[in-house]
This record gives C-alpha cells, sequence and structure tokens, in this order.
C-alpha cells in the first residue's frame, strides 16, 4: 500500500469511528471491507415526517482527491428536488476538497428535511424564510472551512493574552463504561486559553484514581475569534492515534473552547479496536450532555 493510501485509509477508519459515534443506531454497515455504509436520516428522530437513506461507498482516494460515491434512496425523492439535493452535496465537496465531508453532507440532507417538513403549505412568507436560512447555513459553512491551526498548546506562550480569563474552569464527569474489566470515562472542562488547559490537567492529576489510569488521553478545541482559526491539540498518552481520534471526533462535532480527557483503566484484556470505540463514546456522550454539540454545527 503507498503512503498516500495509508493516510487515506487512516482517515476513513477515523471518520468512520466519528459518525459511528454521532449517530449510533442511524448508521449502518454494508459492507465493512469495501466500505460501504448506509445511514438513516431523519427531520425528526422521535417522530419522523420525512426521511431518506443515504448510502455511500467510500473509494482509496477519498478523502484526498476524490468524494465518496453515493446514493440517495427515498420514494418520495424525485425529479428537480433530487437533482438540488445531489447539486447541494456536490458543492459541499468541491467547498471541502481533501477534508471529510460525511458529517456535512449528513446534515446538509436533515437540513433539507426539517425545511420540506415545515413547508407542507408553502407560502411567499415561509420560502423567504428559507431563503434566508440557507443564507445562514451557506455562513457556517464558510466558518467552518477556515483554516484550523494545529499547535503544541502547552508550549505555547501566552504572554500576549494576558486579558484572557485564567481562573480554574469547572469540570465535569461523565458517566464511566466498562467493557471486559476495562472502565473508561471522560471529563469535560471549557476552555479559553492554553494555560487553562494546563490548570484541568493538574487539577485532574490531584485525583489519585484518575493519576493512576492507564492512559489520561485527551483533546481540546479554543477559537480564535480575531483570527477565525482554532488552536488545538491532543495528546495520546501512550494510547497510541487516541487522541487524534478525540480530536477527530470534536472536529466533526465542530464544538469550540472545550476539552475532553479520557482516561481509562486497563483491566488485563486486550480489547483491540473497541477500545477507540469506547474513547469517542465517552467524549461525544459528555459533549452532548453538557450541549457543546448545540453550538454552532453546520447544518443542524
Amino acid at each position: 500500500m503507498a503512503e498516500g493510501d495509508a493516510g487515506s485509509d487512516q482517515r476513513q477508519n477515523e471518520e468512520i469511528e466519528a459518525m459511528a459515534a454521532i449517530y449510533g443506531e442511524e448508521w449502518c454497515v454494508i459492507d465493512d471491507c469495501a466500505k460501504i455504509f448506509c445511514i438513516r436520516i431523519s427531520d425528526d428522530i422521535d417522530d419522523p415526517k420525512w426521511t431518506l437513506c443515504l448510502q455511500v461507498m467510500l473509494p482509496n482516494e477519498y478523502p484526498g482527491t476524490a468524494p465518496p460515491i453515493y446514493q440517495l434512496n427515498a420514494p418520495w425523492l424525485k425529479g428537480q428536488e433530487r437533482a438540488d439535493l445531489s447539486n447541494s452535496l456536490e458543492e459541499i465537496y468541491i467547498q471541502n476538497i481533501g477534508e471529510s465531508i460525511l458529517y456535512l453532507w449528513v446534515e446538509k440532507i436533515r437540513d433539507v428535511l426539517i425545511q420540506k417538513s415545515q413547508m407542507t403549505e408553502p407560502g411567499p412568507d415561509v420560502k423567504k424564510k428559507t431563503e434566508e436560512e440557507d443564507v445562514e447555513c451557506e455562513d457556517d459553512l464558510i466558518l467552518a472551512c477556515q483554516p484550523e491551526t494545529p499547535a503544541k498548546a502547552l508550549d505555547f506562550d501566552i504572554s500576549e493574552n494576558r486579558t484572557e480569563i485564567e481562573e480554574l474552569p469547572p469540570i465535569d464527569h461523565g458517566i464511566p463504561i466498562t467493557d471486559r474489566r476495562s472502565t473508561f470515562q471522560a471529563h469535560l472542562a471549557p476552555v479559553v486559553c492554553p494555560k487553562q488547559v494546563k490548570m484541568v490537567l493538574a487539577k485532574l492529576y490531584e485525583n489519585k484514581k484518575i493519576a493512576s489510569a492507564t492512559h489520561n488521553i485527551y483533546a481540546y478545541r479554543i477559537y480564535c475569534e480575531d483570527k477565525q482559526t482554532f488552536l488545538q491539540d491532543c495528546e495520546d498518552d501512550g494510547e497510541t492515534a487516541a487522541g487524534g481520534r478525540l480530536l477527530h471526533l470534536m472536529e466533526i462535532l465542530n464544538v469550540r473552547n472545550v476539552m475532553v480527557v479520557v482516561s481509562r483503566w486497563y483491566g488485563g484484556i486486550l480489547l483491540g479496536p473497541d477500545r477507540f470505540k469506547h474513547i469517542n463514546n465517552c467524549a461525544r456522550n459528555i459533549l452532548v450532555e453538557r450541549n457543546y454539540t448545540n453550538s454552532p454545527v453546520p447544518f443542524s
């Protein structure tokens, strides 16, 4: 396998894990080897009026130089409506070439379904409102596509940011997940500067149980308003690639000004790839519980 293909394969696997963690039962594996997946999308999970199934196949060149191959399945989706939705997905790909786009596609489709449910008997006022909402969505996409700047935050010089709050932020602890004697628990704190990242880590390590964890994996994203970029970083703490996967989940959820630490206490039985699933699920659960996924997520 060429080096580029290996990189694409890793990025695909990270995206697949993140999508499974975000969408749960809505996400379905059709053929793992051929990278074919299906996701059931509806306007309202509890009371769906409009539902569509998006089937995707990820070619070896995705996300680097080729888009996913997709199929839209819904008995009501025909003609111009199908063409408009396909054009929207292809436009998202063009605006994000080289990036992972499945999340953006799913949420764009959901946005279309929500608008459709609100336009049962469309009038001029409803139509006008929908156009305004479309413009807002485009602005969100532009914001989401701004270049993100990974930085080694613990070595970051904060002397020019002395106006920032440097108090210890509140730390929340998630519900532990246990599998085959290994336990995973997420911890979350709002952060607006790298010094707070250090402070949160120091505070967590004061807890003897957390300090004794086999791994304390973390990632954070801080939005810099003046530069419209993200300051972000992650740490594996001995669990190879776990920090990068955690950060990738946070990127897909488009959370900002937050750090997540996932502690793992190893129980003596190897879990294989399941450990990454548990790390991501822990992180996703606490981000949802603390309402970080409600602000601003493209197309939601």
